[in-house]
């Protein structure tokens, strides 16, 4: 219940206004949130590159609903890569792009044209980027402009969201790419999602299977034990080295546990945000866990 009222919150100006009101919170955003400027994720980089993890960068925004946000979301994507470039991480740095902030729902082909600088500009550096997957609607889109991208940038990722009732099937479409495998954090509806956290856990392992079973790149987003141990034991049984999976996991959320999978072997890539339009990535993260509700909370008794 909670959770879904999160979801809700997150896209409700009046809950934006009340949340983004209060002094502490910003504090607390620092925790999922690397800074506002490129410069800020540029540091985020090399402080965690050095740490031995691997890193993908998102430009936060989302819902563009005019064309000079939409060509600055573009610009930013662009200025940033050409920000990495000397740090020569090559795919150790790439970026995620959430197709709505560069103009889908104005016109998909707008969001092509940016999506493909984008690409272009990570390319340039030797590195790379994957599409982010938004709310149910928009799912068609995005994959119809994964195709277009693939012609000329075949290693395009994407994001599928397990809890729908159709990522199998995608998957299935999808397995011989970098995939990059979520439960999902969008409020959608009991007719084309599951609704449990039970029914979403066993949608993951399917995909999951469909996913390693397959000749691509799976990149596995989750910070539930048991799902990474599955992960591992599918990988075993499908002769995957460790080079040819990866794990994925939010900046701020299980640090350490980032570390140790790290240390053990395995490549760990950090989801690290980055800008001043926080607030639905906010609160999806608190929608995701009770803990991050509970370290809000205790953020706020202690303003």
């Amino acid at each position: 219940m909670l959770g879904s009222l999160l979801l809700a919150g997150s896209r409700s100006p009046l809950a934006r206004r009340a949340v983004s009101g209060f002094p502490v919170t910003r504090k607390v955003v620092d925790r999922f949130v690397s800074g506002v400027d490129p410069g800020d994720a540029v540091e985020t980089t090399r402080r965690l590159t050095g740490a031995g993890l691997a890193v993908t960068i998102d430009h936060l925004g989302e819902e563009v609903r005019d064309v000079e946000t939409a060509v600055g979301a573009a610009k930013a994507y662009v200025s940033l890569l050409e920000a990495l470039a000397p740090l020569e991480l090559g795919g150790r740095a790439e970026v995620s792009v959430k197709l709505s902030a560069v103009g889908q729902a104005l016109d998909e082909s707008m969001a092509l044209d940016h999506a493909r600088r984008i690409c272009a500009a990570a390319r340039d550096c030797g590195s790379t980027v994957t599409l982010d997957m938004e709310d149910h609607t928009t799912v068609d889109s995005t994959l119809g402009v994964l195709r277009a991208l693939r012609e000329d940038f075949p290693d395009t990722g994407v994001a599928v969201q397990a809890y729908l009732y159709r990522s199998e099937a995608d998957c299935r479409d999808l397995a011989g790419s970098r995939v990059r495998l979520v439960k999902g954090a969008y409020r959608e509806p009991a007719s084309v999602a599951y609704q449990s956290r039970h029914e979403v856990d066993l949608a993951y392992v399917r995909c999951l299977r469909v996913l390693m079973a397959g000749t691509g790149y799976p990149m596995v987003a989750t910070h539930d034990d048991r799902l990474i141990a599955i992960a591992e034991l599918l990988a075993d049984q499908q002769g995957r080295d460790r080079d040819r999976y990866e794990f994925q996991m939010l900046y701020g959320v299980r640090a350490d546990r980032q570390l140790a999978l790290a240390e053990a072997g395995s490549r760990v890539r950090v989801y690290v945000p980055y800008g001043d339009d926080w607030y639905g990535y906010f609160m999806r993260r608190l929608a995701e866990r009770p803990a991050n509700v509970a370290f809000f909370l205790r953020a706020l008794r202690g303003k």
